[in-house]
């Protein structure tokens, strides 16, 4: 089953399963789930289209917020930024959107297309470009085996400041352009950009992703009403495994040119072992004792040890108590040309990718909660 609306009570188990799926990134959930609720107050449910009900020559965009997480629990929106980026970017391409479609299925970026889908009065497609989050705009399904672009792009911030542009030599001269623009708007901005047919979208999405993040969601959800191992039953929900269980022990991070970057040591309970993960946005290598565990573009994950709530970037903390999950990425994302973008070495690690087996991401969702005997 897949959503065809998000309603007030879809946000919750949206939110968790999107802060999981974020792989530490795209933006704080709680935060993004507020704006979103006072939104569905104003105007009601956002309708949601299945990817494959698009017509072909439906013309769609993507949406998020640009910057760094850990801005985002600081500087909070002025709340038109999606709907103002989408309106700028119509202006000018002298077109109206059909839809939206989801930029990276990570935490508050999951709501943003709903958000600026619902105050432009357009849907929001089931489909995002990642299965997870990344840092760089080119880092993006939609842009790896496809014509489509990341520019011509159009940003705001929460004044009254916008830019657009038009044209870029490379999606990754477009990311390093908005990169920049966005620190000077204060390391937060919203973006419309690349710019897709239906056509596009069906044939490079990481399709059902939203209903997805529900069902991881409601999973958790039902595990913590059951006082099941929650960890353990998101891990089940995504084909993955809880690899470590411990306590953080140190967080290095700082906001640089536009990212939160860094690193956090999770110690074993028995302090026997010892869990090291690097980020930028998002958690990309993991070493168990020094050995590589998962590496990019498989997911990795922190959640709280007992809730099983995601743990991203910007609320890492000394002394919290964690369990860390990695599930396979989708295949999107392990193609020949995605790994230049999104594998160990796009972002300098001289690593072998090896690929965790199975997979659901980008597959509908069944929608039922199941709790193992395993789990209680």
């Amino acid at each position: 089953m897949t959503l065809s609306q998000v309603t007030l009570d879809d946000i919750r188990p949206i939110g968790i399963g999107a802060g999981i799926l974020g792989t530490g990134g795209g933006g704080n959930p709680y935060l993004g789930g507020l704006h979103l609720a006072a939104v569905i107050r104003e105007k009601g449910p956002q309708p949601i289209i299945d990817p494959f009900a698009l017509a072909d020559d439906a013309l769609c965009c993507v949406v998020g917020s640009i910057g760094a997480p850990t801005v985002s629990i600081e500087k909070l929106p002025e709340g038109t930024e999606m709907q103002r980026a989408l309106r700028l970017l119509e202006a000018h391409i002298g077109k109206r959107f059909d839809a939206v479609a989801i930029a990276e299925i990570g935490g508050a970026n999951s709501m943003q297309p709903l958000i600026g889908g619902l105050q432009a009065g357009i849907p929001t497609v089931d489909s995002d470009s990642m299965g997870r989050a990344y840092p760089e705009i080119q880092m993006s399904s939609f842009l790896f085996d496809t014509s489509a672009t990341a520019a011509p792009l159009a940003m705001v911030d929460a004044a009254d400041n916008a830019a657009v542009l038009p044209h870029a030599s490379s999606d990754k001269w477009a990311e390093t352009i908005a990169r920049n623009i966005a620190v000077s708007m204060g390391a937060r901005a919203g973006l419309a950009g690349t710019i897709m047919s239906g056509a596009q979208v069906k044939a490079a999405g990481v399709h059902y992703t939203l209903s997805l993040a529900h069902h991881l969601g409601s999973a958790v959800i039902a595990a913590q009403r059951h006082k099941a191992d929650v960890p353990a039953v998101a891990a089940d929900a995504l084909d993955g495994a809880v690899i470590f269980r411990g306590k953080i022990s140190d967080v290095a991070r700082r906001t640089t040119k536009g990212f939160a970057r860094g690193g956090l040591s999770i110690d074993s309970f028995h302090n026997r072992d010892r869990l090291e993960i690097e980020f930028q946005n998002e958690f990309l290598i993991a070493y168990l004792n020094g050995e590589v565990a998962a590496t990019t573009p498989d997911l990795i994950c922190i959640v709280t040890e007992e809730e099983g709530e995601p743990v991203t970037t910007e609320v890492l903390r000394y002394g919290t108590r964690v369990a860390v999950i990695t599930a396979p990425a989708p295949p999107q994302l392990k193609s020949a040309n995605a790994l230049k973008v999104v594998g160990p070495a796009a972002f300098g690690y001289k690593v072998a990718y090896t690929p965790l087996p199975g997979g659901v991401i980008g597959h509908a969702p069944q929608m039922q909660v199941k709790i193992s005997r395993e789990n209680l």
